[in-house]
């Protein structure tokens, strides 16, 4: 299936930014529809736009990037006004479709044109666009009929009707959702498979610490896996043991691989029951990895 999503986020230094919402000194708006995050069964590609304007309305700050599921591939420079790759394989993507390449390049930079017409003050707009398409290919585009704009509060209503007013961006967006954006994932996945294809099996290990209350902590590092999608539980005695867990973020690594912990506290007597179960698509069958003493072979399976 393919997804698109649009998000956008408009607003003035200071108030806080909301998700998923259009946000100016006067309005908020939400864009539909929402973010769908990249899973292993789906490939996604996603541009960034930061735009901040000064008091002036000169341009302080204008970066947009492109990513292919995690993967930076892409970004805008403002000296050429193009975009510009970032990793070899998407030089065969440009070469085989250089007249959307081209056409991408301009809308890039008209978008920077397009919002130089804020009123007085510093404001800074940020959007996100793109489309993700599954494993098997199932075409399922995007709905017309759901391409609104729905504000948030009832301040936003003057921004929805004038964009609704200009039918034109909603059909601009959706030919570029459905038809472009879904061809140019499909190229870089073809082209970009040794990288965006790849598998690197986790390593596992589990260290204890002792407390001063006499009770053990067991930390299960997990680290050098790719893709990003991965799942780590307690077990004891086979079962998933959530209580007393403690989790850190899945976190990129410099050589373009992951790292996550967890952690639990347990009583030293039951420290044997405990393992550390992790499943990820590098390894054919789920790793179960209990603390060992320097020395011992026990622990994977």
């Amino acid at each position: 299936m393919n997804v698109s999503f649009l998000l956008c986020t408009l607003r003035a230094f200071a108030p806080r930014q909301i998700p998923l919402c259009l946000w100016t000194p006067f309005s908020q708006i939400y864009c539909l529809p929402p973010f769908f995050p990249p899973g292993s069964s789906s490939h996604s590609l996603r541009t960034f736009y930061t735009l901040v304007l000064g008091s002036n309305q000169d341009v302080l700050q204008y970066i947009v990037v492109a990513y292919v599921d995690d993967q930076l591939v892409s970004r805008f420079d403002l000296t050429t006004r193009r975009m510009l790759p970032q990793v070899p394989w998407l030089l065969n993507v440009k070469k085989e479709d250089l007249h959307i390449w081209d056409f991408i390049s301009q809308r890039v930079s008209n978008t920077e044109r397009n919002y130089l017409t804020f009123s007085a003050g510093t404001h800074s707009w940020q959007r996100m666009i793109g489309c993700q398409l599954s494993k098997d290919g199932h075409k399922q585009g995007l709905d017309q009929k759901t391409l609104t704009w729905t504000a948030v509060d009832i301040r936003a209503q003057v921004i929805k009707r004038r964009w609704e007013a200009q039918p034109f961006i909603a059909q601009n967006r959706n030919i570029f959702l459905e038809k472009e954006c879904i061809e140019l994932l499909q190229k870089c996945m073809v082209y970009g498979k040794d990288y965006l294809l790849r598998k690197e099996p986790p390593l596992v290990k589990v260290s204890r610490r002792i407390q001063y209350n006499g009770m053990e902590t067991l930390v299960c590092r997990v680290y050098g896996f790719y893709p990003k999608e991965m799942d780590a539980t307690w077990r004891k005695d086979g079962e998933v043991w959530e209580q007393d867990t403690f989790r850190g973020g899945v976190l990129p690594n410099s050589d373009r691989t992951y790292h996550a912990w967890l952690s639990i506290e347990v009583d030293p007597k039951e420290r044997d029951l405990y393992r550390c179960y992790v499943v990820h698509a590098g390894v054919p069958e789920p790793l179960s990895v209990a603390w060992k003493e320097p020395g011992e072979k026990k622990g994977c399976v």
